[in-house]
């Protein structure tokens, strides 16, 4: 009897021991399936219209967003809080278009758009217009996942989501004498500028050539298979009538399906609402079962057609991911569980 409880027990620790290796391998082996992108922008960007001292900033800027993405997810993470906690940090740096460094409207202030969609449920949130959110998309999860609406607009929409927890700011942490120069520039000439329209002072060719769409964006695949999408914009220099672009929209500049996709973008927005880019990439991906890449290449030449400029980033559910655009370069980066972070500002990268 003695025997048979012992050999019973015995028996029962080795399957203990079985299991525990089972959980713990499956447990390794789901912390190390991510995928993590992030764009700040995309147009006509030159190497000789930068120096290396700015190019090293963005770059840095931007390695650094990935690995706190990154860590994020690594650490068992949802996509929703890596994509949301990413744009933040990018919306936190004057380098780009959206948060501290975003440009003024045709009436001298700040007017920040933002979006976040959750691929597990398609519940998302946006914000628009808003002057002093120090993080526009924080407010947008607010509105995702505290209110019964998906998108706020203006004073309503900020004094809702300060009253939920969102950080406020006054008007002078977002000045910055770079981007007022911008404005005097885009006012004294009567146009509407993308962000980088022009360098210092080198004139009407520079506004031409070495425009930029400003606009900040990041999209993750976690270790569960969840997709999440965040985009977050400061608009156009010199917007004029509360002009909205497609970084709040949900399905132009931000969309997110477990299903599918996620994918947030970059560009004049006009162009990008009336091809609804960021829900054709998905949809794409639905009903033609196609791989991501023949879905981004697809939807690019749709977008040409109709005479946009600008790009995406986007991740499926499998991991895959494509970094797209048809102009001169985008600020992008990329980090995945098998890859350590890859930054690309130029076409030719």
């Amino acid at each position: 009897m003695k025997q048979l409880n012992y050999n019973l027990s015995i028996c029962l620790l080795v399957i203990f021991m079985i299991q525990s290796c089972v959980i713990n391998k499956t447990k390794d082996n789901t912390e190390m399936n991510y995928t993590l992108l992030i764009h700040g922008g995309a147009g006509t960007l030159k190497r000789n219209r930068m120096t290396p001292e700015k190019e090293l900033e963005y770059r840095g800027t931007i390695e650094e967003a990935l690995k706190k993405g990154e860590n994020i997810l690594k650490n068992g993470g949802l996509a929703i809080e890596a994509v949301e906690s990413v744009v933040k940090y990018l919306e936190d740096s004057p380098l780009f278009n959206a948060g501290k460094g975003s440009v003024f409207s045709h009436d001298g202030i700040q007017e920040m758009d933002a979006s976040i969609m959750d691929g597990r449920d398609l519940s998302c949130g946006a914000v628009a217009g808003v002057t002093n959110l120090k993080n526009p998309i924080e407010g947008a999860r607010i509105v995702k996942d505290s209110s019964k609406h998906v998108f706020l607009y203006g004073d309503r929409a900020q004094e809702y989501c300060i009253s939920k927890g969102a950080k406020y700011e006054p008007s002078s942490y977002f000045f910055s004498e770079k981007r007022w120069k911008q404005y005097q520039r885009a006012l004294k000439k009567d146009k509407i500028e993308l962000d980088h329209d022009s360098n210092g002072d080198r004139g009407d060719i520079d506004f031409i050539e070495s425009k930029k769409f400003g606009t900040v964006g990041c999209v993750a695949l976690d270790s569960y298979g969840n997709l999440a999408s965040a985009t977050s914009t400061g608009g156009l220099t010199n917007k004029k009538y509360g002009r909205i672009g497609d970084s709040p929209i949900i399905g132009a500049g931000t969309y997110a399906d477990n299903s599918s996709c996620a994918v947030s973008c970059t560009g004049r927005g006009e162009y990008f609402i009336r091809g609804t880019i960021a829900r054709d990439i998905s949809a794409i991906l639905e009903y033609k079962q196609v791989t991501l890449k023949k879905a981004g290449e697809l939807t690019l030449q749709k977008l040409a057609k109709i005479g946009g400029k600008g790009g995406y980033i986007a991740v499926d559910n499998m991991g895959n991911f494509i970094m797209m655009f048809n102009t001169r370069g985008m600020y992008r980066g990329v980090v995945t569980s098998n890859r350590p972070p890859v930054v690309k500002i130029y076409k030719d990268e």
